[in-house]
């Protein structure tokens, strides 16, 4: 969309006026929702470091496409900084701060988290807001059918990370040769005995690796409510009593014998598609159908959840305390939750990331920017999103996995 500078509604501004602007916009969101005029003016011109995971064509150029969109209507430019893993990002902010740098000092103005990353960074001070819900967009947001819009792993968001998209813990197989779909762990378990060396999962601590360990700990956990909580020694202790022996139970009817885990999702699911393996996992209830779309999975493919539900979550973007473009990171992360970018995110065509928007409260015109129709690979039956447990369950997990079955 064409940008029309003399119908700006802060044109009248003075430079002084909108300097106050951008100043008040970083310290005041209350202030900031009934100003996002002067916020839209002070971002103008400015260069936003978009600190986001970089492990996926598709996403890149998704990314690609809203730098495209906020510079033609906002005179945003957005640099995707590409990472492999939010946690160095974490690190870098952190050592930010360390060194002294003030609120306007930092190389990160943007960046996708959620999470123990989001838990951190949080709980040390590292980011600036509360800013989400005063974004004008945010109003479109489910967060009464999506609670985990403002629950992030059991921390509550507070307002200091913006919603950007939905996930949920899915399997996929091609129904050829998989015709009977295991509904939970333990049915999972019986077909690796009746099929030794066709299921595995990523090697910890690739994060859907992670997610499958933390899947069959929401379904043996005696007590869910107690996943909620931050990890105490004796709490890890009681919740994954079931876990191990089920793991034990397991490994020697996985690929290899467990004695080997391969690196990521992207070699578990071309595993499947070769034929070598019988299942593959995403955490994007999307990523088959958008593998059958690209000609790179057959259509006989099909997704599922298990029957009593997965996990789920929301990924979101955070600005950190010291950015150097608050503006404009608002401005993106508003961007970010209108309709038009929501639908090109779930467009499999596209990305295939489900929404965070309530889109059965938008208005026609924009709901009809979320047809998708019955595609292959699709989920067909949708299944109860399960909580995440606590962000801080992830690492003694981790380690004792590691422990464990390191190999």
């Amino acid at each position: 969309m064409p940008h029309h500078p003399t119908a700006h509604p802060t044109a009248h501004l003075s430079r002084r006026q909108l300097l106050v602007a951008a100043g008040a916009a970083t310290l005041s969101p209350a202030w900031a929702q009934s100003n996002w005029p002067a916020i839209e003016q002070a971002a103008r011109g400015q260069t936003v470091f978009w600190n986001a995971w970089a492990g996926s064509e598709q996403t890149n150029a998704y990314l690609q496409w809203v730098a495209q969109q906020v510079q033609a209507s906002h005179g945003i430019k957005l640099q995707h900084v590409k990472i492999t893993d939010t946690a160095d990002v974490v690190k870098r902010v952190r050592a930010e701060k360390a060194a002294g740098r003030t609120a306007a000092e930092g190389t990160v103005d943007l960046v996708w988290i959620n999470g123990e990353n989001f838990a951190a960074m949080k709980r040390e001070g590292l980011l600036f807001g509360p800013y989400a819900e005063t974004l004008p967009n945010f109003k479109l947001v489910d967060v009464a059918g999506k609670p985990t819009t403002l629950n992030d792993f059991s921390v509550p968001t507070e307002g200091m990370e913006s919603p950007w998209g939905m996930a949920q813990f899915t399997l996929f197989a091609d129904s050829k040769r998989l015709p009977q779909l295991p509904q939970n762990m333990q049915a999972l378990l019986a077909l690796a005995r009746a099929q030794p060396g066709r299921i595995t999962h990523p090697r910890l601590p690739d994060f859907h690796g992670t997610t499958f360990i933390k899947q069959a700990l929401v379904e043996f956990a005696p007590d869910a409510k107690a996943l909620a909580q931050p990890v105490t020694d004796a709490a890890f202790a009681a919740q994954t009593a079931a876990l191990w022996p089920f793991l034990d139970a397991l490994r020697p009817h996985l690929w290899r014998a467990g004695k080997q885990f391969p690196q990521n999702a992207a070699a578990v699911r071309q595993m499947m598609a070769d034929g070598e393996l019988l299942l593959a996992i995403t955490f994007n209830p999307n990523e088959a159908a958008n593998e059958i779309a690209a000609k790179r999975l057959p259509t006989s493919v099909v997704s599922w959840q298990f029957e009593k539900g997965t996990i789920g979550n929301t990924h979101f973007v955070a600005i950190p305390y010291n950015a150097r473009s608050k503006p404009g990171a608002q401005v993106v992360a508003n961007f970010l939750l209108s309709p038009a970018a929501q639908a090109r995110k779930a467009d499999i065509a596209h990305w295939g990331d489900p929404t965070v928007l309530d889109v059965a409260r938008l208005p026609a015109t924009d709901r009809a920017l979320f047809q998708t129709g019955n595609l292959p690979g699709l989920v067909s039956k949708g299944a109860p999103t399960l909580p995440e447990p606590h962000a801080s369950w992830v690492d003694p997990l981790e380690k004792e996995w590691a422990r464990r079955y390191g190999v």
